[in-house]
C-alpha cells in the first residue's frame, strides 16, 4: 500500500464481516485474517480489554498464527503507550526502540531487514477499548501514512462493533433475568377485573388518565390481539407491554423484547428470525431468533416505526402467516406469538409519506393504546417523585425527603421527557441536595440550569415549566390580552382530577386564578366562543368549560 490510496474494497469487506451476526471473537478473528489482503504485514495482533481494564480478547494473524502469542507482536509497553496517548504509534525500525528490545530475539529472529511496527487504538464513544497492530519488513524511510489511515478506519469500525455486541449481551442478560423472575412470580399474579384496574409494578399514579389506560390494559390482556402502544418518549411503553403479558394467559411463557432502532437491518433480521449454520461468514452454529424464543409468549417490538421499508415487507409476512425461515434456511417454522408494538412516531404521516407500509400499519394497529404524557396527569407527579426518591435512598443509603413546597414546585413542570425526565430530575436534585430536606432552591430550574424549555419550546407557545418561579431559562411571564396582572395560568395548575369536586386542590387553585369577572370579560371579547376565550386567558377550551360550569355562567348563543 505504499504510496497508494486506501482500498475501498478493503473497508467494504471489513464492514461486511463486522455486520455479520456471530460471536464477537469469531467476527474479530475474521477481520484479522483478511487484513493481509489489503496491507503488507508479517504479523498482526488485536487486543481488547473489558470495562475493568482486564484482557478480554487477544487475536493474532500471520505465518505462525494461532500459535503466535500476541505479546510477541505488540509488547505490553507498546500497548500501554497507545492506550495512554490514544494516538497511532509507528516505529520504523523496532531494533532501535527500547520498547521492543526484550522481544527481538523471539519475534523477529533471523530478519535481515528492518522491521516496521504500526499500532492504532480501537475506540468507541471516546473510550479506548483495545489496540490493532501489524509489523512488516521494510526500509526505515518508507512512509506509512496510508497504512495508518487504513488501520485507523478498521479500528473505528471494530470499536463500534464491540460496543454493539456488549449492548446486545447486556440486553440478553436482562432478558434471561426477567424470564426467570416472571416464571417464579407468574403464579402469584392476580387477575384484574374490568371495574378494578390492574396494579402494575413500576407504574405509579391515581390520575383519571392513567386509570383509564390500566382498565384498557386489563381488558386487552385477556385476548391475543396485537397491541400498538403509542405515546411520547418516557411514558412507560415497555412497562405497559410487560403488564399486558403478565395479565395474559401467556404469562407463564417468555416475554421477549427488541429495540428495532438499535440494530442495523442485517443484524435485525438475524435477531428476529434466527440463522442457520453457515448462513454467512462466522455463522458457526444454528441460532433461534426472537420470534422462536417468544413462541407461546409475547414479543415486544419497540420503535417499530424506525425499521426500513425493505424489512417491513419481511416482517409483514411473518405477522400475516405466522411462518418464517431462518436466515440461510429453507425449512418453514410456525410460531405462535402475541405481538406488542411500541412507537413514539407519527405512523399515519409516515404512511402518507411512503416511509411506512400501509398494510403493515393496519396489521399492527389492531388495538391502539395511547399512553398519556405526564403533563396530562399532574396529580401523579408528586407520587412518582416520592417513589423515585425512596429508590434513590435505598440505593445510596440516604434519608432524603421533599419539603411540601418542593413537591408543589415540581408538580407544575410539564416534563417534556415525561416520567424518565422526572426520575432524572429527582436523582439529580437528590445527588446535589445540601441537606436531608429537599427545598425548592435545590432544583436545577431554580439555578438557571434546566434546559427542558428548549425541548418544549414551539409545541404550543408555552414554557415547559409554569410560573415565573420556575425554569431559569423561561422566567418572562406571558403578557395577557386582558391587561396587566392577567397572565394566563398553566394547564398543570388548572386541570383537576375531578372537575366537579370543589375540594380538589387543582380545582381550587384554578378558581383562585380565574375569577368570574375575568371569565365573563374574556367570553365577551371572544363573542362567547370558548376556544377564543381560552386563547385570551392562556387556558384550554376544556378548562374554560370547567370554569363556566363552576361559576354557573350560561353561555350565550347568537
Amino acid at each position: 500500500m505504499h504510496g497508494a490510496s486506501i482500498p475501498p474494497r478493503g473497508i467494504y469487506e471489513v464492514s461486511q464481516i463486522l455486520t455479520a451476526p456471530t460471536r464477537l471473537e469469531i467476527t474479530l478473528g475474521n477481520v484479522m485474517n483478511i487484513l493481509s489482503s489489503f496491507v503488507q504485514m508479517r504479523h498482526g495482533a488485536m487486543v481488547v480489554q473489558d470495562a475493568d481494564g482486564k484482557l478480554e480478547i487477544a487475536l493474532t494473524a500471520g505465518d505462525e498464527a494461532p500459535e503466535l502469542d500476541w505479546r510477541r507482536v505488540i509488547p505490553q509497553a507498546v500497548a500501554d503507550q497507545i492506550f495512554v496517548t490514544k494516538q497511532p504509534l509507528v516505529v520504523h525500525d523496532v531494533s532501535k526502540s527500547a520498547m521492543f528490545r526484550p522481544d527481538l530475539q523471539t519475534a523477529w529472529s533471523g530478519t535481515a531487514v528492518p522491521v516496521t511496527f504500526i499500532g492504532v487504538p480501537i475506540e468507541a464513544e471516546d473510550k479506548i477499548l483495545g489496540t490493532l497492530s501489524i509489523d512488516r519488513d521494510g526500509a526505515a524511510n518508507i512512509r506509512c501514512d496510508e497504512d495508518v489511515r487504513f488501520l485507523t478506519m478498521v479500528a473505528k469500525l471494530v470499536g463500534r462493533t464491540i460496543r454493539l455486541h456488549r449492548m446486545l449481551g447486556t440486553d440478553r442478560q436482562q432478558l434471561e433475568e426477567e424470564a426467570r423472575a416472571e416464571k417464579s412470580l407468574g403464579e402469584k399474579e392476580s387477575r384484574p377485573t374490568r371495574h378494578s384496574p390492574a396494579r402494575i409494578d413500576g407504574i405509579i399514579g391515581e390520575s383519571a388518565a392513567l386509570k383509564q389506560v390500566l382498565e384498557t390494559v386489563a381488558i386487552v390482556a385477556k385476548t391475543n390481539s396485537t397491541v400498538l402502544l403509542r405515546g411520547e418518549s418516557g411514558t412507560g411503553k415497555e412497562f405497559f407491554a410487560q403488564a399486558i403479558h403478565k395479565l395474559s394467559p401467556r404469562s407463564k411463557k417468555a416475554f421477549v423484547k427488541l429495540n428495532c432502532a438499535a440494530l442495523p437491518e442485517s443484524v435485525l433480521e438475524s435477531e428476529l428470525f434466527g440463522h442457520e449454520k453457515g448462513a454467512f461468514t462466522g455463522a458457526v452454529s444454528q441460532r433461534a431468533g426472537r420470534f422462536e424464543l417468544a413462541n407461546g409468549g409475547t414479543l415486544l417490538l419497540d420503535e417499530i416505526g424506525e425499521i426500513s421499508p425493505a424489512f417491513q415487507a419481511k416482517l409483514l409476512r411473518v405477522l400475516q402467516e405466522g411462518e418464517l425461515e431462518r436466515v440461510g434456511g429453507t425449512r418453514t417454522l410456525t410460531v405462535d406469538v402475541r405481538l406488542i408494538c411500541a412507537t413514539n412516531k407519527d405512523l399515519e404521516t409516515a404512511v402518507v409519506n411512503g416511509e411506512f407500509r400501509a398494510d403493515l400499519y393496519y396489521r399492527i394497529n389492531v388495538v391502539p393504546i395511547m399512553l398519556p404524557p405526564l403533563r396530562e396527569r399532574p396529580g401523579d407527579i408528586a407520587r412518582l417523585a416520592k417513589a423515585f426518591l425512596d429508590r434513590f435512598n435505598r440505593e445510596n443509603h440516604r434519608e432524603l425527603a421533599f419539603a411540601q413546597s418542593a413537591l408543589e414546585l415540581i408538580s407544575q413542570c410539564r416534563f417534556p421527557g415525561n416520567v424518565r425526565e422526572l426520575e432524572n430530575c429527582v436523582r439529580r436534585t437528590a445527588t446535589l441536595a445540601r441537606s436531608n430536606m429537599i427545598a425548592p432552591s435545590d432544583f436545577a430550574c431554580q439555578k438557571g440550569q434546566c434546559f427542558s424549555s428548549l425541548l418544549w419550546k414551539g409545541r404550543d407557545g408555552s414554557n415547559c415549566c409554569t410560573g415565573s418561579a420556575l425554569c431559569g431559562r423561561s422566567r418572562t411571564p406571558v403578557e395577557s390580552p386582558l391587561g396587566e396582572g392577567h397572565g394566563g395560568p398553566s394547564e398543570g395548575d388548572l386541570v383537576p382530577e375531578n372537575p366537579r369536586d370543589p375540594n380538589d386542590p387543582a380545582w381550587a387553585a384554578g378558581m383562585r386564578v380565574i375569577d368570574r369577572a375575568r371569565l365573563i370579560e374574556a367570553m365577551q371579547k371572544a363573542g362567547w366562543v370558548q376556544a377564543k376565550a381560552a386563547r385570551i386567558l392562556g387556558l384550554t377550551p376544556r378548562q374554560v368549560g370547567y370554569a363556566l360550569r363552576r361559576h354557573g355562567i350560561e353561555v350565550k348563543k347568537f
